[in-house]
């Protein structure tokens, strides 16, 4: 029973230090994008399909 108290506190250990690792990298800009938006003008816009209107039908009274 020990065993699992020990695995837990290691688990949680480990758990905490990638959430500051991952804290630090983002803080740092690691995750910032300067590539795409210098190329997004150079890919195809997706055409967008409309839908046919439906017109709902009521009746009057």
């Amino acid at each position: 029973m020990s065993v699992i108290y020990i695995l837990l506190a290691i688990s949680i250990t480990v758990a905490v230090g990638f959430f500051i690792a991952f804290i630090i990298a983002v803080k740092k800009g690691q995750y910032d994008d300067s590539y795409t938006p210098s190329v997004r003008m150079l890919f195809e816009d997706e055409l967008v399909k409309e839908k046919p209107n439906k017109k709902i039908l009521t009746k009057k009274e």
